[in-house]
């Protein structure tokens, strides 16, 4: 590949932030909504910016208010909340990690005193850090990534099933190095294995409550976590090995947190999409 997708850029710390990104990446709904989320809630974690900036958007286009979680990227969250306002739906923006169970205790607190109902849980907030091999991977580096990208989802999905009624639903997001691996993202991968399967036994376990589960794959997408992973010639190529050739946008893949959440996904559970640029994986 000789032509680079996107300027090579990096940003020197995790999640990064969208507003530091060349170019900004398209986060907006191409198209108008049509009520699909109408009166209900929904709260994301990493809300902030990439995939789940663009899924807060386009689910306040569809009818939703919107609490979003984040780390401390302040004005990344505080654009978000605009963009839903913007929608004429309201927005709540929550700081802190995830990892920590009493944060997101906490933050399911806020929310419902806010709203007094949660019918749609999102959970996308994830970090990666590429090693060489195996034995680059210290013992903290892992820990970390699985306690964000794994244990963070059961904490908050934890503190929120006791507000979920009939008909609410979970959207986890995984990732297509679930299925083919990646040889530098050794403990991302591994997590988001992990999410594929809790999403399967999750929607195991409560759809006799009537809560669906499913979750999202996405291939290469233009987010702040690349150029904040990945040195600036990786940047610049990222998306290449896609069969399309080209890194997807966050807007190409909230419609599918928007159809799952949905009640046009009233007959799926268990279930993973995937928005990768024509990827062939397994299910």
């Amino acid at each position: 590949m000789t032509d680079h997708l996107q300027p090579p850029q990096t940003q020197d710390r995790q999640p990064g932030r969208e507003s530091e990104m060349d170019p900004r990446p398209d986060f907006m709904p191409r198209f108008p909504g049509a009520g699909r989320l109408k009166n209900k809630v929904a709260l994301i974690s990493g809300g902030d910016s990439g995939i789940g900036r663009a899924v807060a958007v386009a689910m306040a286009r569809e009818g939703a208010d919107v609490a979003i979680l984040y780390l401390d990227e302040h004005d990344d969250a505080q654009k978000t909340v605009s963009l839903i306002e913007d929608e004429g739906h309201a927005g709540l923006a929550i700081a802190g990690d995830i990892g920590e169970e009493a944060f997101c205790r906490d933050a399911v607190a806020q929310v419902m005193e806010r709203f007094g109902h949660i019918d749609v849980l999102v959970n996308n907030a994830a970090e990666q850090h590429e090693v060489d091999g195996l034995e680059d991977l210290s013992a903290g580096q892992l820990e970390r990534t699985f306690r964000t990208n794994v244990f963070g989802y059961f904490f908050l999905t934890k503190a929120v099933l006791p507000h979920l009624k009939p008909g609410a639903s979970i959207v986890n997001t995984t990732s297509v190095t679930a299925y083919n691996g990646h040889d530098t993202l050794l403990d991302y991968s591994a997590t988001r294995g992990a999410i594929v399967a809790f999403t399967r036994a999750l929607s195991t376990r409560y759809l006799k409550e009537g809560i669906r589960v499913n979750a999202v794959a996405p291939g290469p997408i233009w987010t702040p976590l690349i150029p904040a992973s990945f040195d600036a010639e990786g940047v610049a190529e990222h998306g290449a090995s896609a069969p399309m050739e080209r890194a997807g946008q966050p807007n190409e893949v909230a419609p599918a947190y928007v159809f799952l959440a949905s009640e046009d996904a009233s007959y799926m559970s268990g279930q993973v999409l995937h928005p990768n640029g024509g990827n062939i994986v397994g299910s």
